[in-house]
């Protein structure tokens, strides 16, 4: 009894070590408090190139889905060799710390503009053939709504208004690059299944298990999953891989390019709203964004595919990275 009454007192006097030293362990990733906490940057950051990275092994899986769009066939297994993938989106810190050490600037900042969404009135059939996007000047990763909208402020926030060069330089800066359309949908899946069409991404108690739109696209989202636009990276539990947001919040880049046609999901491609793309050959982005819904688009699952002009930066794209393994290597990163 003795020795159980130390050791709970030496526990107590480190409790109060901490709470008089103003030291206060964050709330983990994948509920709200752990990403309303995170400063958007995994620990190791300055010191390991694999910091908020995960390791995956590899396999033999069928990507694509039967019982999804007709463009997300034919089914065909590939062989998966290991790599490494970022935990979460990349987010508006670690993006600010490529720029900050390079002087990078964006394709929108150097066009000018970027496509925004925009809630239309109360008739957008009559408005344009696109209502609910601008093609905007002054909106950037840094003004991602324009420059009459708020500064991206939260850190924490996947980076958006990027296009695939923005994202491959900043891949390259760190040593990485941006993932296949096979290796992201494998990590996705985390060695299940992807959805059926129509099924919505809920638990078993019926709540949004990620960040997109529930209610009436475009007019009125519901928010029931807590969030009317952007959420911060982890707000929501991880798959099984233990990796965050492969669903929802933001579409991702990949390096894919788009062959053959793709179904119209009536979302409006903002890259109707300006001239013709500098860039051959749109590429392949996954996992739906906060504009997905169930009545437009719906393409919030691991299976389902959709096309984005490749030097085109928009307000629901952001993407995360991957590292190749040269060698074998089951260290994992802090």
């Amino acid at each position: 009894m003795k020795r159980v009454g130390i050791a709970l007192g030496c526990l107590g006097v480190l409790v109060l070590a901490g709470i008089l030293s103003g030291t206060r362990t964050s709330p983990p990733l994948g509920s709200v408090a752990g990403c309303q906490a995170y400063n958007g940057l995994p620990a190791g950051w300055q010191s390991n190139p694999q910091a908020g990275m995960l390791h995956i092994r590899g396999g033999r899986f069928t990507p694509g889905s039967g019982a999804g769009y007709p463009d997300e066939r034919p089914l065909a297994a590939v062989a998966i060799e290991d790599f490494w993938i970022d935990r979460t989106e990349v987010t508006r810190a670690q993006f600010a710390a490529f720029v900050s050490a390079t002087g990078y600037l964006t394709d929108a900042e150097r066009a000018g503009a970027a496509a925004v969404f925009r809630v239309p009135g109360d008739n957008p059939a009559s408005a344009s053939p696109l209502p609910w996007w601008q093609y905007l000047k002054g909106a950037n990763w840094r003004y991602p709504d324009g420059p009459n909208g708020p500064a991206a402020v939260l850190d924490q926030q996947p980076v958006t208004q990027v296009t695939l060069a923005d994202a491959q330089a900043y891949a390259q800066w760190r040593g990485n690059t941006l993932p296949s359309e096979a290796q992201w949908e494998y990590a996705a899946r985390a060695g299940g299944d992807s959805q059926r069409l129509g099924e919505e991404p809920r638990d078993a108690h019926g709540r949004p298990v990620a960040n997109y739109w529930q209610g009436i696209f475009p007019l009125t989202n519901d928010a029931e999953d807590g969030f009317a636009g952007l959420a911060p990276v982890g707000c929501f539990a991880a798959n099984d891989l233990g990796l965050f947001d492969m669903i929802g919040n933001v579409w991702e880049w990949t390096t894919d390019v788009q062959r053959g046609l793709l179904i119209s999901h009536a979302n409006g491609d903002p890259g109707l709203l300006r001239g013709a793309s500098g860039q051959p050959g749109p590429r392949i982005i996954k996992g739906g964004s906060f504009l997905c819904a169930t009545s437009y688009c719906a393409r919030y699952r691991a299976a389902a595919r959709e096309r984005q002009d490749a030097d085109l930066a928009t307000a629901h794209v952001g993407f995360r990275t991957v590292r190749l393994i040269t060698a074998p290597d089951s260290t994992q990163p802090e």
